[in-house]
């Protein structure tokens, strides 16, 4: 088996905040091998490597994989278990997607004419993946990026332009109500069905399921259903860290929770049943566009985001395009 090093690399759209490269991008050596490492050899780079590259992925809060031998979803399943990760049913996102290979999953398959606001995934649910990661099978034509942002520093600078609002939201949390089609909607950013949501057509069943999360369901005559979550913190401490993260979907449900069932303005409220102030809506989404790093994605490129720590969102693109992804328990 080939023994090949991995390097530091950069990009043009990388950014640093002091001594944190956002996002870290790591590339093999090619001085140091004879030949290119294979992918067998690179699942087991990773599995060697997997405590210092978790350890790195905490600091940077997202690392980029760029250059590795990963050609395929069943070699990308295979690296990312190598790295220790457990995979998270995707259970309560509001994302039309389906499975590929094992644990593989499309990423949201809404129009690519849609962009998709900033959003840590399934922050509107209590059980969330704490990693994600993200493989380009082939990378659009034009556009399709997955831009992703910083949410400690942009929660910072939030809390300096909004003191008030912020430290509102902070007390209060948030809830969020959306209305699940009963089959999946694909013109919709948010048409995944409650049929697929709960995996299960039995209403009983569905609303048990539900009832684990803490959300309340309401039938609807269509046959669709109103999904209503508990109040859920917005702001949260990143453990390792101390720091203080945006962890919530308030930004990407009043902009983007839009479809012929869901009114976007409606869709997020204060825990004491008040509206979010459009201000807060606004200058955090300047502070997002001025942070956050979009890097064109080149095939094979693989992304492990730390979904507590990193936003991210999809830029709009010419298909086709197959970006593949992986919600990580750890």
């Amino acid at each position: 088996m080939t023994i090949f090093n991995v390097l530091d690399g950069s990009a043009p759209q990388q950014k640093h905040f002091g001594d944190r490269a956002f996002p870290l991008v790591l590339t093999p050596d090619a001085d140091s091998v004879a030949t290119p490492p294979t992918a067998a050899e690179a699942v087991a780079w990773a599995a060697a490597n997997r405590d210092v590259l978790r350890s790195r992925l905490v600091k940077s809060g997202a690392v980029v994989f760029r250059g590795f031998p990963i050609d395929s979803p069943a070699d990308f399943s295979d690296f990312v278990e190598a790295l220790g990760v457990e995979p998270l049913p995707y259970v309560g996102g509001a994302a039309p997607r389906h499975t590929v290979y094992k644990d593989v999953h499309t990423t949201n398959e809404s129009p690519p004419d849609q962009p998709i606001p900033f959003h840590h995934e399934m922050a509107q649910v209590p059980v969330y993946p704490k990693t994600i990661f993200f493989y380009a099978e082939q990378p659009a034509v034009e556009g399709g990026e997955t831009p992703i942002c910083p949410s400690d520093i942009a929660v910072e600078r939030l809390e300096a332009a909004l003191p008030e609002q912020t430290r509102k939201i902070e007390e209060e949390g948030v809830r969020y109500t959306r209305v699940l089609p009963e089959e999946d909607d694909n013109t919709s950013p948010i048409g995944r069905s409650w049929v697929s949501t709960f995996q299960t057509r039995d209403k009983v069943e569905a609303a048990r399921k539900a009832e684990i999360l803490g959300t309340t369901l309401e039938w609807l005559p269509t046959g669709d259903v109103k999904s209503i979550s508990p109040v859920l913190k917005a702001i949260k401490t990143y453990p390792t860290t101390g720091k203080k993260v945006w962890f919530n979907s308030v930004v990407a449900a009043y902009i983007g929770w839009i479809d012929s069932r869901n009114d976007p303005k409606k869709a997020v409220t204060l825990g004491s049943g008040e509206y979010v102030d459009p201000k807060v809506i606004e200058t955090m989404s300047g502070i997002m566009a001025d942070i956050s790093v979009s890097l064109p994605w080149q095939k094979g490129d693989v992304m492990w985001i730390d979904n507590e720590q990193v936003l991210h969102s999809r830029a709009p693109f010419v298909p086709p395009r197959r970006i593949l992804a992986y919600l990580g328990k750890n």
